[in-house]
């Protein structure tokens, strides 16, 4: 494995209040004085009168007195030349780390070269791209469409499934997250972001997750699809049972209807494999991806599917189109990550350090009852659930003071999720855990100075 992990020319200290160390402002040419403090002031202000004033609150609320400026490896430095442990991944975009030389290096060339098609004549990147997904991703999947996110993919896949079967239904789960465009939105399982924007597309059921009988009776003769997570991302890291996904595969088999695997969090690595289905042995029809494909340099995203699916797409190939996706300095970014992702072996790398962390989690769970409920994961996708959400909040901010950078999960408030990068090394982990448990004996102290009636209940909630 490459040292890509650690930053240049420096290191992190012990992790706790002093975790952070600071860059000479010339070696990245850090603004110093009076000029960084108006970039600050300015970027907030720009956030609250041209952006969203409710984004420029949150950052002021979790004591943002920064801005992001330079990132390589597992480490970002911010405006101050402070040097934080990126241990959210934007979330789960930087598998191979922040800047790896080599997604770059690919993407200089092709910029120098092409960066984008004129569509009139075949795009060797996009063709090279297309054939390594075909050969690396599971059983027969074989044919990729190429887009620029994940909620893309989640689209095309959605169109697919009904084109296939001529079926309009498509069976989602509860907490389920796919994205916020219509279709990816209403397959998406939670109502907060659904209801200000319904009616949404028609045709969508929600069952839980996890529980393969309560799908089972949902499955009509109009169900074209059945769309999941391996592990709800999202939903606060939720690994179904044992035997789920098989059990899902073998009934969408038996009903004669598609099984569409959103692998844009867990797939590339994350959990310990290439694709997470591969725990289980399952071979979906449709997969999606996204996040991480481009080595978090160029935005991508794709859909793959099984040969059979693709006889409308082969007659009409502009019945589903994108201007930009499979753009050359995409596809060569995504091509040079999957060489990184297989010649570096991450996902073997990501299952024994997921493992490490998560025992380093857990001892922070019997030291912290109080504050900390439950540690979960696969490999190094991993969730911390604490008591209350708002000791989530805390923790996250508190612990981004700390030098470590978290990211709480928008379908379950009271769980943030810890994402590093795959090449981050066991020092590192460790050095993360300090910071992480520092955050929590932090959020403990603030409790118990609380008077009873300021303490957090269920139905409180400490954010602005």
């Amino acid at each position: 494995m490459s040292d890509h992990g650690a930053p240049r020319g420096t290191a992190v200290g012990p992790a706790g209040a002093d975790a952070t160390v600071r860059v000479p402002d010339a070696a990245r040419g850090l603004p110093a004085g009076e000029a960084r403090d108006r970039l600050i002031r300015d970027t907030l202000e720009r956030y609250q009168r041209y952006l969203n004033p409710g984004l420029a609150r949150l950052y002021r609320f979790g004591g943002s007195d920064t801005v992001e400026w330079e990132a390589e490896g597992c480490f970002v430095w911010d405006a101050h030349g402070r040097a934080y442990i990126d241990c959210a991944c934007g979330p789960a975009i930087f598998n191979v780390g922040h800047r790896h030389p080599r997604v770059l290096a690919a993407v200089r060339d092709q910029l120098d070269r092409m960066p984008m098609s004129v569509r009139t004549m075949p795009s060797a990147p996009q063709a090279e791209l297309a054939e390594r997904l075909g050969t690396l991703a599971p059983g027969d999947l074989q044919y990729s469409f190429f887009c620029n996110s994940g909620a893309e993919a989640v689209e095309g896949a959605l169109k697919l499934a009904r084109l296939a079967t001529g079926r309009p239904g498509i069976i989602a789960m509860r907490e389920a997250f796919h994205g916020k465009t219509f279709g990816a939105l209403s397959a998406t399982g939670r109502e907060h972001y659904r209801h200000p924007f319904e009616p949404l597309v028609p045709g969508f059921t929600h069952v839980p997750f996890g529980d393969a009988e309560a799908l089972d009776l949902a499955v009509t003769p109009e169900t074209a699809a059945v769309i999941l997570e391996p592990i709800q991302g999202e939903a606060g890291v939720v690994v179904p049972p044992r035997g789920y996904l098989r059990a899902v595969r073998d009934l969408c088999d038996r009903h004669g209807v598609l099984l569409i695997a959103d692998e844009i969090q867990t797939g590339l690595g994350r959990t310990g494999r290439l694709f997470c289905v591969e725990h289980d042995g399952v071979v979906p029809d449709i997969m999606t991806l996204a996040k991480a494909l481009g080595g978090g340099v160029v935005p991508i995203g794709a859909f793959i599917a099984r040969p059979r699916l693709w006889e409308e797409f082969r007659r009409d190939p502009y019945l589903h189109s994108s201007t930009f996706g499979g753009n050359p300095l995409a596809c060569r970014a995504a091509i040079a990550t999957l060489d990184v992702l297989v010649g570096e072996r991450l996902a073997e790398r990501a299952e024994g350090l997921g493992l490490r962390f998560m025992d380093g989690l857990r001892a922070i769970r019997e030291r912290h009852p109080g504050i900390v409920r439950d540690v979960r994961g696969r490999g190094l996708m991993i969730g911390l659930e604490f008591t209350h959400s708002d000791y989530a909040l805390l923790v996250s901010a508190e612990a981004g003071h700390r030098g470590v950078i978290t990211f709480y999960t928008l379908n379950k408030p009271e769980v943030i999720r810890i994402e590093p990068p795959l090449v981050i090394t066991p020092d590192l982990i460790d050095r993360a855990l300090g910071g992480i448990e520092g955050a929590v004996a932090e959020a403990e102290r603030l409790l118990a100075q609380a008077a009873p009636s300021d303490r957090p209940s269920p139905g409180g909630d400490l954010r602005p």
